[in-house]
């Protein structure tokens, strides 16, 4: 039985790595090790469960099936083994995590900084890429996204709600004047994610929603605020994005009766079973966020 168990965990191992190859360094069993165990599995089994080639494997569709009982299998035994273990205390091994850029720089990177001294045992693996990954199909533990998650075969566990403001600097409103009403931002260069963007402001009793247009689009919340201190129009962001722009006086806020739609901050995970070192820096980040 333990063999079997063995077995079933390097298989899943193999199908999140997408090859024997990643699979075998993420393992440190050698490659031909862990093949000749996965045949040995299909041998038990009696059924094929992976298509081999010499660049890649695909899942039978016994194989598929085998994984998605074997992976909540092999996470539950993984999970009782760590709260039984020292793990729970100290975990240990690769924390694989996906972030945004500009949330990551501006929010996390201290926040990771303490937590890495509180678990000595941690190593970090940290994806700030703007594409979001696949977390069923990339070996990641966690992705920590902004906004609602389309995604609703994931585990969502609220960390923080961040509430915008409107900022520009003094340059550009001595230039363009400043606006006192949201309806004067219509006659305003705004910066915007998307191009046909709208923002939905909140004040003085009212909900007010504006479609945003301007010369500039970026994908980057970087990118904006510093085009915004360079005098070229209104950002709509965190306190905590601009307050090196704002102390040094390159920004200042506008419309302060004002403020944009809350924004959820999410960790987002496959399942709800996750290790140790997943939890622990789930918890970690969402308590300090809420202190801050």
């Amino acid at each position: 039985m333990d063999d079997y168990l063995r077995e079933m965990a390097l298989f899943v191992e193999v199908v999140k790595a997408k090859g024997f190859r990643k699979a075998a360094e993420a393992t440190g069993i050698p490659n031909s090790t862990l093949s000749r165990r996965i045949t040995d599995l299909e041998k038990s089994i009696g059924l094929r469960l992976l298509h081999r080639t010499t660049r890649r494997i695909e899942l039978t569709e016994a194989g598929q099936l085998y994984y998605e009982r074997s992976k909540r299998i092999v996470d539950e035994a993984r999970l009782a083994h760590e709260q039984l273990g020292d793990m729970l205390a100290q975990p240990t091994g690769v924390l694989r995590v996906s972030l945004s850029v500009d949330f990551a720089l501006t929010f996390l990177a201290p926040l990771i900084a303490e937590f890495a001294g509180i678990y000595p045992g941690l190593t970090f693996d940290f994806d700030l890429t703007p594409r979001r990954v696949d977390l069923v199909s990339e070996p990641y533990d966690l992705a920590i996204r902004m906004g609602e998650s389309a995604d609703s075969s994931l585990v969502a566990r609220k960390l923080a709600t961040l509430t915008p403001y409107l900022f520009a600097s003094p340059r550009y409103l001595e230039c363009s004047g400043e606006p006192s009403t949201p309806e004067e931002l219509l006659h305003h260069e705004c910066f915007c994610i998307a191009r046909n963007g709208q923002w939905q402001l909140h004040g003085e009793g009212r909900v007010v929603d504006l479609p945003i247009g301007g010369r500039f689009y970026a994908n980057s919340i970087g990118m904006m605020k510093r085009l915004a201190s360079l005098d070229q129009g209104i950002v709509l962001m965190t306190e905590q994005v601009v307050a090196d722009e704002v102390a040094q006086g390159k920004l200042r806020r506008i419309l302060p009766g004002w403020n944009g739609s809350p924004i959820s901050v999410y960790a987002m995970t496959e399942t709800r079973l996750v290790p140790a070192k997943t939890q622990r820096f789930i918890d970690f980040i969402k308590e300090r966020l809420a202190a801050r």
